[in-house]
């Protein structure tokens, strides 16, 4: 199977090395180029150097090249990285280089878990369809907004009713300060989770019971080391945040169990 596929053109060209050809398997590796080095001590984007290398050497297609490049400095541009591997999946170019599975493409020639790759897709399927501009930017003159940050966006349009989206102005303000504003993911949280993120009260009942059994079960570690005190009155503290501790302990199962009822209703 042949497939020619142009990438977009703000990618630019990659000049193919020149070399003598070498034993190859069917991934286009050389078992032996590698093989030599102690991988466990080869930092990720050392190994993708050293791979990009031998598939230029032995003519590689651009697009290939092109994609472990991007695997290579993804961090830096996640959409880029997300763009070839949709490019890849949607037109099943991983079968064209030997490998069956597309996931199996990705760990073994990128270095990417199937959890990132996942992740990677989705996100550039969110921005595909909800900020689209996003993807014509160079990433510097025009930032583009972190992973983190369409992460939070997704999370929120999964929890949102139908049509929300369309209908509430809270949501171009999530979509101005994720895609425009570029904000970091602490400062849409402190922004935004009060009205996407709302919790219900019994929610919170869970919350406070939870924080008031972590407070003191630390106040009582406290104690235990404190001295100076009158042993009488620390003993009688020490009891009566038992019994409170207790009680929180009953009480934490019986909010939980509201809060599942709520959710099933």
């Amino acid at each position: 199977m042949s497939i020619s596929v142009k990438l977009p053109t703000r990618i630019a060209a990659i000049d193919r090395e020149d070399a003598a050809p070498q034993s190859v398997n069917r991934h286009g590796r050389d078992p032996n180029a590698i093989g030599a080095m102690d991988r466990a001590a080869m930092e990720t984007h050392e190994r993708l150097d050293a791979h990009r290398e031998e598939l230029a050497a032995k003519g590689a297609d651009e697009v290939r090249l092109e994609i472990v490049r991007r695997a290579r400095n993804f961090k830096r541009s996640w959409v880029e990285m997300a763009e070839a591997l949709m490019q890849v999946k949607n037109r099943n170019m991983h079968l064209d280089w030997g490998y069956e599975d597309f996931h199996s493409y990705c760990q073994l020639e990128l270095l990417l878990t199937k959890a990132t790759v996942d992740k990677l897709t989705g996100r550039f399927a969110v921005v595909q369809e909800h900020a689209p501009q996003v993807l014509a930017r160079d990433g510097v003159a025009q930032p583009i907004p972190s992973m983190g940050a369409v992460d939070y966006f997704a999370k929120a349009l999964r929890g949102a009713p139908e049509n929300d989206a369309e209908e509430d102005e809270s949501w171009d303000d999530l979509k101005q300060a994720v895609f425009d504003d570029n904000q970091s993911v602490a400062v849409l949280r402190k922004s935004f989770d009060p009205i996407f993120f709302a919790k219900s009260e019994e929610d919170e009942a869970v919350e406070n019971l939870e924080k008031a059994r972590t407070a003191i079960r630390r106040l009582e570690g406290i104690l235990q080391r404190v001295a100076g005190v009158d042993d009488t009155k620390l003993e009688v503290a020490m009891r009566a945040l038992a019994d409170l501790r207790e009680d929180v302990d009953q009480a934490i199962p019986e909010a939980k169990a509201h809060v599942d009822a709520r959710r099933a209703s």
